[in-house]
């Protein structure tokens, strides 16, 4: 019986054993994953400065594409406002020179 008994109690020092290792292991796997955690936080903190200043450049070539776009818009209205000056400068000119002679119409 003694010999069952001293079994029984070195298989459950092994077994304690067993579970204090299991529980450093799972102590240390715990641990990198934090620490992987917060790398990779820092990693993300210290890229925002970058993605912000993408953001902008993108941010400034649209409103640069759309200023061009505006001002070739304003180009070709004023070019037809020049035209359609021009075509009635005439008739203008007609009806100033009426007004003139005739100023009781």
């Amino acid at each position: 019986m003694d010999d069952t008994l001293q079994r029984l109690l070195d298989a459950e020092m092994r077994a304690e054993r067993i579970a204090e290792q299991a529980e450093a292991d799972q102590e240390r796997v715990i641990q990198g994953a934090l620490a992987e955690a917060r790398a990779a936080e820092e990693r993300l903190i210290a890229g925002i400065p970058e993605l912000h200043r993408a953001h902008i450049k993108k941010a400034e070539e649209r409103a640069e594409q759309t200023i061009a776009e505006i001002k070739r818009r304003y180009d070709e209205r004023l070019v037809h406002l020049r035209d359609t000056a021009e075509e009635r400068e005439d008739e203008a000119l007609e009806a100033a020179f009426e007004v003139l002679i005739n100023p009781d119409l």
